[in-house]
């Protein structure tokens, strides 16, 4: 693993700091008309999608400068790149691969010129982490397909105007995974019914949608009948960085570590207490793990060689972090640690409360602690099947 940049990616790096600094003002300091134009700003600059194919519309970036863009990005703190973080992730990179060329052009330049915000239908409530044995059903009419059924906990839900979809079309196979197809769905489509799901901090990221003879044209397919595993498994597999996730968890152990300096336990700085010094050491090393990790996966993509389940390693460990981080802090806080934006005596402005609130976002996204145990003990340490 070499950590050494070429002078052209460092000259890469001091590109993105550069404009960084001229386009991206202080966060109180973006108006109305600040985020329209900074996705205008990226995209001609070739920063959303970047790694994409040139013939899609991308920049045909290299993985090392994509690294550097992430995480100079979240150094920033600088919003996303892009709108929809699903349809860069996997929606476009699916329709890259196995879409039809009207679907190609249909869909793709609305990604990346962040006209489109995507969700995907992939649990549901009796199969949140087991995506084979989904039970949403299509029939197959003449031109179009007929879907009934339910998801849960879709991400972005609320506010998507395009879902991703998952549903069974065949009920009588040998292998669960067989029988499964790919829709691409408008949310207003007649039949469909989204209930925002409210956490606890009053976030309605999730929802739980339903279906009830949603008509969904056969030509918004995407790859063959039957096939939707395949589809679904390739175009998650386009989502491994986990560099940008690292510098955001290490941003948030600078936070933690100015909380400390400013709290005092039974009448003496926090910052000289042992126990509160070890547990900031112990996130830190977990933190610097994450980083390690991310750097091996990275090397491995540069060689060529293809990745599996190794990032559900970087998942588990991010997981767990989030949610401790935020919950040492409420620790350090006391009581007031417990309020949110808009009391008088919220620390941080109630940041760590909605972050330990937040839970679900972070736990059960992308797949439960349990289940990315499983998959690192079956598809990394070869153990049996649970």
């Amino acid at each position: 693993m070499d950590f050494e940049l070429t002078e052209t990616e460092q000259a890469f790096r001091e590109e993105v700091r550069n404009f960084l600094e001229e386009h991206l003002p202080p966060k109180d300091q973006r108006g109305p008309g600040f985020l329209g134009s900074w996705l205008e700003k990226v995209r001609e600059r070739g920063w959303v999608g970047f790694s994409w194919p040139a013939e899609f519309g991308g920049s045909d970036g290299g993985l090392i400068e994509q690294a550097i863009l992430k995480e100079e990005m979240a150094l920033a703190k600088a919003p996303p790149l892009g709108s929809s973080f699903m349809g860069l992730a996997w929606v476009g990179p699916g329709i890259m691969r196995y879409g039809t060329q009207e679907q190609k052009q249909r869909f793709i330049p609305d990604i990346l010129d962040s006209k489109v915000i995507w969700c995907t239908g992939y649990s549901e409530p009796n199969h949140g982490s087991d995506l084979a044995a989904i039970q949403c059903k299509a029939v197959k009419t003449v031109d179009h397909y007929l879907v009934n059924g339910q998801k849960i906990w879709t991400s972005g839900a609320p506010w998507a105007q395009w879902i991703i979809l998952l549903v069974r079309t065949q009920f009588d196979v040998e292998v669960k995974h067989q029988g499964i197809t790919c829709l691409l769905v408008p949310m207003d489509s007649p039949g469909i019914e989204v209930r925002p799901i409210e956490n606890m901090a009053g976030d309605r990221h999730f929802a739980e949608i339903f279906f009830t003879d949603v008509k969904v044209p056969i030509e918004n397919r995407l790859g063959e009948e039957g096939d939707g595993w395949q589809v679904t498994v390739s175009a998650l597999a386009n989502e491994r960085s986990s560099i940008g996730e690292v510098t955001q968890m290490f941003e948030t152990l600078d936070r933690l570590k100015t909380l400390v300096k400013q709290t005092t336990r039974q009448g003496k700085p926090a910052s000289e207490d042992p126990l509160v010094l070890r547990r900031l050491a112990v996130f830190e090393t977990r933190i610097a793990a994450m980083k390690y990790n991310g750097l091996r996966y990275l090397t491995r993509q540069i060689k060529g060689e293809p990745l599996s389940s190794e990032t559900s390693v970087n998942k588990l460990l991010r997981a767990s972090l989030e949610i401790e981080m935020a919950d040492f802090a409420i620790e350090l806080s006391g009581p007031a640690g417990l309020e949110l934006r808009g009391s008088d005596h919220a620390v941080d402005g109630g940041s760590w409360a909605k972050s330990s609130l937040n839970w679900p976002n972070v736990v059960i996204g992308g797949g439960t602690p349990n289940i990315q145990r499983n998959i690192i003990s079956e598809r990394i340490l070869g153990q049996p099947k649970d």
